[in-house]
């Protein structure tokens, strides 16, 4: 039976947690779910707001998992090792990105198109909203020095909705504790050879105060992943570099 696994990295969302996770149960999916929390040693009641959603909703297939804090690209790490799905998404525990664009972001996968879809802030035209002008223009700037540097053609790189095989993702080795996993990981299917495709999304973006956590000297972690990953030697995969595997 076809499994999507839900990755949700967890720090301090104690208000937000409960209704992120109602909206992850009433996605609609066309596969069956496998939902995977990693708390990453929350300082509020996080954990225990996870636990509580979980007593209540005893049949619904969830792991909770708590570590000490390390990051997100660290906890991303320990909740795909922890995966068993056909396919894995990347779901940020804040209300910025809907559970119910899951379908959209699966279906090339699924229909054996590609291996790799981000879902994309910025094709469709419908969100108009933005984030804090710094942050769009550090997200625009991102994208840009990866098409740059990998001869790619993304329009947002630095989305939350990044979906992959199962057994590609598990497969694939990366470092980077915090958001600068991401970069490093897309620089990586990039260099290996992966097309990634993107899909349309919505986008609710929150500020600072609302509880936004990145901040400018990500981009320029992300920036020196890009640059890095483009000249240094690659492990190999963990499993042998065939497409008929990964699907």
């Amino acid at each position: 039976m076809s499994i999507l696994s839900i990755i949700i990295p967890l720090y301090n969302e104690e208000s937000l947690v409960e209704q992120l996770l109602d909206r992850v149960l009433n996605a609609p999916l066309s596969i069956q779910k496998e939902i995977i929390v990693i708390d990453d040693g929350s300082t509020d009641h996080s954990f225990q707001k996870v636990a509580h959603w979980q007593e209540e909703h005893p049949e619904v297939p969830l792991k909770v998992l708590r570590k000490s804090n390390g990051g997100k690209g660290s906890a991303v790490r320990l909740g795909i090792a922890h995966s068993t799905g056909s396919i894995v998404i990347i779901q940020d525990a804040d209300l910025e990105y809907d559970p119910g664009d899951y379908q959209a972001c699966i279906a090339p996968i699924q229909q054996r198109e590609v291996l790799v879809v981000y879902g994309s802030r910025e094709l469709g035209g419908h969100n108009t909203e933005k984030s804090h002008f710094s942050f769009y223009l550090g997200g625009l700037l991102i994208t840009l020095m990866t098409n740059l540097l990998f001869n790619a053609q993304l329009t947002d790189e630095p989305t939350c909705y990044k979906t992959f095989s199962g057994n590609l993702i598990r497969a694939l080795h990366f470092d980077g504790n915090g958001f600068e996993w991401e970069p490093e990981l897309t620089a990586k299917l990039l260099r290996l050879g992966f097309r990634i495709q993107e899909v349309p999304i919505r986008y609710y973006p929150r500020s600072i105060h609302e509880g936004k956590k990145i901040k400018w000297r990500y981009g320029i972690k992300a920036m020196t992943q890009l640059v890095r990953v483009r000249f240094c030697r690659l492990r190999p995969l963990q499993d042998a570099l065939s497409l008929r595997y990964f699907l």
